[in-house]
Protein backbone atom coordinates (compact mmCIF):
# COMPACT_ATOMS: atom_id res chain seq x y z
CA UNK A 1 0.00 0.00 0.00
CA UNK A 2 2.88 2.40 1.02
CA UNK A 3 4.86 1.75 -2.54
CA UNK A 4 1.16 2.51 -4.17
CA UNK A 5 0.65 6.04 -2.63
CA UNK A 6 4.45 6.87 -3.27
CA UNK A 7 3.79 6.03 -6.95
CA UNK A 8 0.62 7.72 -6.92
CA UNK A 9 2.43 11.00 -5.37
CA UNK A 10 5.45 10.58 -8.30
CA UNK A 11 2.60 10.56 -11.28
CA UNK A 12 0.71 13.45 -9.96
CA UNK A 13 3.74 15.37 -9.92
CA UNK A 14 4.81 14.48 -12.63
CA UNK A 15 1.39 15.43 -14.46
CA UNK A 16 1.34 18.75 -12.67
CA UNK A 17 4.54 19.77 -14.30
CA UNK A 18 3.09 18.65 -17.80
CA UNK A 19 -0.11 20.68 -17.21
CA UNK A 20 1.84 23.61 -15.73
CA UNK A 21 3.25 23.75 -18.77
CA UNK A 22 0.00 23.37 -21.49
CA UNK A 23 -1.17 25.59 -19.22
CA UNK A 24 1.25 28.42 -19.56
CA UNK A 25 -1.09 31.78 -20.66
CA UNK A 26 0.24 35.05 -21.94
CA UNK A 27 -0.46 38.81 -20.84
CA UNK A 28 0.58 41.50 -23.16
CA UNK A 29 2.39 43.88 -21.71
CA UNK A 30 2.52 47.73 -23.28
CA UNK A 31 5.00 50.82 -22.04
CA UNK A 32 6.14 53.72 -23.38
CA UNK A 33 9.23 55.87 -22.66
CA UNK A 34 9.43 59.50 -24.41
CA UNK A 35 12.01 61.15 -21.66
CA UNK A 36 14.26 61.86 -24.77
CA UNK A 37 13.85 59.45 -27.21
CA UNK A 38 10.96 57.44 -27.93
CA UNK A 39 10.89 53.85 -26.71
CA UNK A 40 7.80 52.14 -27.16
CA UNK A 41 6.92 48.12 -25.81
CA UNK A 42 4.23 46.17 -27.19
CA UNK A 43 5.16 42.36 -25.94
CA UNK A 44 3.62 39.05 -24.20
CA UNK A 45 4.46 38.28 -20.70
CA UNK A 46 4.55 34.60 -19.50
CA UNK A 47 1.97 34.60 -16.39
CA UNK A 48 2.94 33.31 -13.00
CA UNK A 49 6.16 32.85 -11.16
CA UNK A 50 7.14 29.49 -12.38
CA UNK A 51 10.77 29.20 -13.52
CA UNK A 52 9.06 28.52 -16.96
CA UNK A 53 7.38 31.57 -16.78
CA UNK A 54 10.54 33.58 -15.78
CA UNK A 55 12.83 31.68 -18.44
CA UNK A 56 10.83 32.70 -21.16
CA UNK A 57 10.40 36.15 -20.01
CA UNK A 58 13.90 36.87 -19.19
CA UNK A 59 15.01 35.75 -22.90
CA UNK A 60 12.72 38.00 -24.52
CA UNK A 61 13.60 41.25 -22.29
CA UNK A 62 17.27 40.36 -23.18
CA UNK A 63 17.04 39.99 -26.33
CA UNK A 64 15.25 43.50 -26.66
CA UNK A 65 17.70 44.89 -24.18
CA UNK A 66 20.34 43.74 -26.68
CA UNK A 67 18.80 45.68 -29.59
CA UNK A 68 18.88 49.29 -27.64
CA UNK A 69 22.71 48.88 -26.69
CA UNK A 70 25.19 49.48 -29.03
CA UNK A 71 27.74 46.41 -28.02
CA UNK A 72 30.21 44.53 -30.13
CA UNK A 73 28.27 41.12 -29.06
CA UNK A 74 25.03 40.57 -27.33
CA UNK A 75 25.28 39.77 -23.44
CA UNK A 76 23.46 37.77 -21.25
CA UNK A 77 23.16 39.90 -18.33
CA UNK A 78 21.90 42.82 -19.95
CA UNK A 79 19.21 44.54 -18.04
CA UNK A 80 15.72 45.90 -19.76
CA UNK A 81 15.80 48.71 -17.50
CA UNK A 82 19.52 49.95 -18.13
CA UNK A 83 19.42 49.50 -21.89
CA UNK A 84 16.33 51.85 -21.85
CA UNK A 85 17.83 54.41 -19.96
CA UNK A 86 21.05 54.09 -22.11
CA UNK A 87 19.61 54.38 -25.72
CA UNK A 88 17.86 57.36 -23.57
CA UNK A 89 21.35 58.95 -22.62
CA UNK A 90 22.86 58.26 -25.77
CA UNK A 91 20.33 60.79 -27.67
CA UNK A 92 20.57 63.13 -24.77
CA UNK A 93 24.19 63.53 -25.37
CA UNK A 94 23.64 63.23 -29.66
CA UNK A 95 20.88 66.28 -29.12
CA UNK A 96 23.32 68.35 -26.86
CA UNK A 97 25.92 67.66 -30.06
CA UNK A 98 23.44 68.13 -32.66
CA UNK A 99 21.07 71.07 -31.47
CA UNK A 100 19.82 72.03 -34.80
CA UNK A 101 18.90 68.72 -35.64
CA UNK A 102 15.34 67.64 -35.67
CA UNK A 103 15.64 63.92 -35.59
CA UNK A 104 14.39 62.15 -32.80
CA UNK A 105 15.49 58.68 -31.84
CA UNK A 106 12.89 56.23 -31.35
CA UNK A 107 13.02 52.33 -30.91
CA UNK A 108 9.22 49.74 -30.68
CA UNK A 109 9.51 46.49 -30.04
CA UNK A 110 6.35 44.28 -30.64
CA UNK A 111 6.04 40.41 -30.23
CA UNK A 112 3.26 37.77 -29.88
CA UNK A 113 3.05 34.15 -29.54
CA UNK A 114 1.81 32.98 -32.83
CA UNK A 115 2.05 28.60 -32.10
CA UNK A 116 1.88 27.33 -28.27
CA UNK A 117 1.82 23.07 -28.15
CA UNK A 118 2.63 20.83 -25.23
CA UNK A 119 5.97 20.72 -26.45
CA UNK A 120 6.55 24.73 -28.04
CA UNK A 121 5.92 28.29 -27.60
CA UNK A 122 6.75 30.07 -30.77
CA UNK A 123 7.16 34.33 -30.24
CA UNK A 124 8.43 36.35 -33.05
CA UNK A 125 10.20 40.00 -31.88
CA UNK A 126 9.93 42.90 -34.74
CA UNK A 127 12.03 45.04 -33.38
CA UNK A 128 12.39 48.92 -35.12
CA UNK A 129 15.49 51.21 -34.66
CA UNK A 130 16.15 54.33 -35.87
CA UNK A 131 19.07 56.33 -34.42
CA UNK A 132 20.12 58.58 -36.99
CA UNK A 133 20.64 57.44 -41.31
CA UNK A 134 18.76 57.30 -44.50
CA UNK A 135 16.01 54.91 -42.78
CA UNK A 136 15.41 52.77 -39.23
CA UNK A 137 15.98 49.23 -39.19
CA UNK A 138 13.39 46.55 -38.81
CA UNK A 139 14.62 43.06 -37.83
CA UNK A 140 12.41 39.97 -37.09
CA UNK A 141 13.54 37.20 -34.57
CA UNK A 142 11.81 33.84 -33.85
CA UNK A 143 12.20 32.59 -30.70
CA UNK A 144 11.05 28.91 -30.28
CA UNK A 145 10.77 28.09 -26.35
CA UNK A 146 10.25 24.54 -25.20
CA UNK A 147 8.98 23.32 -21.79
CA UNK A 148 11.74 24.56 -19.52
CA UNK A 149 11.84 27.52 -21.60
CA UNK A 150 14.62 27.48 -22.84
CA UNK A 151 15.28 28.21 -26.43
CA UNK A 152 15.49 25.36 -28.79
CA UNK A 153 17.82 26.03 -31.13
CA UNK A 154 17.24 25.68 -34.98
CA UNK A 155 18.98 21.89 -35.56
CA UNK A 156 17.18 20.99 -32.37
CA UNK A 157 13.99 21.52 -34.43
CA UNK A 158 14.72 18.73 -37.03
CA UNK A 159 14.53 14.48 -36.69
CA UNK A 160 15.47 14.96 -40.25
CA UNK A 161 17.13 18.19 -41.53
CA UNK A 162 18.20 16.92 -44.97
CA UNK A 163 14.08 15.92 -45.58
CA UNK A 164 12.90 19.02 -44.57
CA UNK A 165 15.53 21.69 -46.39
CA UNK A 166 14.51 19.65 -49.65
CA UNK A 167 10.49 20.35 -48.97
CA UNK A 168 11.24 24.05 -48.30
CA UNK A 169 13.65 25.00 -51.16
CA UNK A 170 10.56 23.75 -53.32
CA UNK A 171 8.52 26.67 -51.28
CA UNK A 172 11.57 29.16 -51.49
CA UNK A 173 12.06 28.96 -55.46
CA UNK A 174 8.08 29.60 -55.88
CA UNK A 175 8.04 32.00 -53.22
CA UNK A 176 10.84 34.08 -54.47
CA UNK A 177 10.31 33.87 -58.75
CA UNK A 178 9.41 37.27 -59.15
CA UNK A 179 11.54 38.45 -57.12
CA UNK A 180 15.36 40.19 -57.57
CA UNK A 181 16.21 37.97 -55.58
CA UNK A 182 19.91 36.57 -56.28
CA UNK A 183 20.15 33.31 -58.19
CA UNK A 184 22.88 32.11 -56.20
CA UNK A 185 20.61 31.95 -53.39
CA UNK A 186 18.32 29.72 -55.03
CA UNK A 187 21.43 27.23 -56.08
CA UNK A 188 22.84 27.64 -52.46
CA UNK A 189 19.53 27.18 -50.65
CA UNK A 190 20.11 27.17 -46.57
CA UNK A 191 17.53 27.91 -44.16
CA UNK A 192 16.99 31.23 -42.68
CA UNK A 193 18.16 32.22 -39.26
CA UNK A 194 14.91 32.89 -38.17
CA UNK A 195 12.38 29.74 -38.14
CA UNK A 196 9.02 29.80 -36.23
CA UNK A 197 5.54 28.51 -36.10
CA UNK A 198 2.11 29.11 -36.48
CA UNK A 199 -1.22 27.00 -36.46
CA UNK A 200 -0.89 26.21 -40.07
CA UNK A 201 2.88 25.05 -40.00
CA UNK A 202 6.48 26.27 -40.47
CA UNK A 203 7.32 29.98 -40.92
CA UNK A 204 10.87 30.20 -42.47
CA UNK A 205 11.74 34.07 -42.51
CA UNK A 206 14.46 36.03 -43.91
CA UNK A 207 15.42 39.24 -42.51
CA UNK A 208 16.41 42.16 -45.06
CA UNK A 209 19.61 41.78 -46.30
CA UNK A 210 19.64 38.14 -45.69
CA UNK A 211 18.99 37.35 -49.24
CA UNK A 212 17.43 40.28 -50.67
CA UNK A 213 18.08 44.47 -50.77
CA UNK A 214 16.84 46.77 -48.31
CA UNK A 215 14.52 47.82 -51.18
CA UNK A 216 13.16 44.28 -51.68
CA UNK A 217 12.37 43.90 -47.79
CA UNK A 218 11.22 40.57 -45.69
CA UNK A 219 10.77 36.80 -47.90
CA UNK A 220 8.62 34.91 -45.57
CA UNK A 221 6.46 31.77 -46.39
CA UNK A 222 4.84 29.20 -44.21
CA UNK A 223 5.15 25.25 -45.31
CA UNK A 224 1.81 23.20 -44.06
CA UNK A 225 2.41 21.28 -40.91
CA UNK A 226 1.38 17.95 -42.99
CA UNK A 227 4.09 18.51 -45.80
CA UNK A 228 6.65 18.03 -43.36
CA UNK A 229 5.22 16.61 -40.03
CA UNK A 230 7.33 13.45 -40.13
CA UNK A 231 10.76 15.77 -40.27
CA UNK A 232 10.17 17.44 -36.87
CA UNK A 233 10.57 16.75 -33.60
CA UNK A 234 8.14 19.07 -32.32
CA UNK A 235 4.36 18.42 -31.59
Amino acid sequence: MKQFFVALLIFGFIFSCSEENTKLTFIEVNSLKNDNAVIEINIPKANGNSQIAKNINSKIENHIANMLVFLEEDSDTLSLDFAIKSFDTEYASFKEGFTDSALVWDASFDGEVTYQSSSLTSIPITSYINSGGAHGNTNITFFNFDTNGSVIENNDLFLDKDAFIKVAKTYFIEEVKDTNVDQHYIDNFELPANIGFNDEGVILFYNVYEIASYADGFTEFTIPFEEVENFLKIE
